[in-house]
């Protein structure tokens, strides 16, 4: 069975729905058993009022940009219709969802909540789970798993989607954990149920000793270290 994922970001004219505020771009990546498929979402939405100035200083999107863009009501049924059924992935999922269920719902056509059509990850969650008492910002993260953010310069719901897309599969890529049981289970099996040791007849190990430039680069390496610390790096 395929499973369908939407990592999905949304930018808006401020942070608050019940103060009026509206969605102003959405941007969605689809992933599909894990693989980018490039059958992405992306909009610019007219919200019909004004952008708050803190929320220009985010994004960067303007009033006048948005003019010819078109209303929610015209992109409504395309963008229901693309994440209906999939799981969606968001960096805290409650203001995107939020946002997203009051255009809907301001709509009066009988859209569902996103949650009934949906299932919902949020990755936040999963960062704090993960890496507790660290910072778990987009950002942050992308720092954390090495992952190049360099062209983020302003929030963009599309970009922000494709990094966080990267980030997702980061997080959830590596082992879980090393089944240690099973692990010497198959060890006693391969060796009779005793414990495995090397050959007292074996060859010696080979020891490759530092050169001695290796050695004067490893002593200015550490008078370094010790300027830095301002003091031995033994004393610390």
């Amino acid at each position: 069975m395929h499973k369908r994922q939407i990592v999905l970001d949304t930018e808006t004219t401020g942070i608050d729905p019940k103060e009026g505020h509206r969605i102003i771009e959405i941007g969605c990546v689809e992933l599909v058993n894990r693989r980018l498929t490039g059958n992405n979402f992306h909009v610019y939405i007219n919200p019909q009022r004004s952008i708050e100035e803190e929320a220009i200083d985010v994004h960067g999107i303007t009033n006048e940009f948005l003019r010819d863009k078109p209303f929610f009501h015209h992109v409504a049924q395309e963008f229901y219709d693309y994440i209906q059924g999939a799981e969606l992935v968001i960096h805290n999922a409650p203001f995107d969802v939020g946002f997203m269920d009051h255009e809907f719902a301001m709509l009066n056509q009988g859209f569902a909540k996103t949650h009934e059509v949906c299932e919902v990850l949020d990755t936040l969650v999963m960062a704090r789970d993960l890496h507790p008492g660290q910072k778990n910002s987009l950002d942050a993260l992308c720092r954390r798993y090495d992952i190049d953010n360099s062209k983020r310069t302003l929030h963009g719901a599309l970009l922000d989607s494709e990094i966080l897309s990267d980030v997702y599969l980061a997080m959830t890529g590596g082992q879980k954990k090393l089944n240690l049981a099973q692990h010497n289970e198959q060890a006693q099996q391969g060796s009779g149920g005793g414990i495995r040791r090397l050959s007292a007849e074996r060859a010696p190990l080979h020891v490759v000793l530092a050169t001695a430039e290796e050695l004067d680069a490893h002593e200015a390496r550490m008078e370094l270290v010790n300027k830095a610390s301002g003091q031995s790096l033994w004393q610390q």
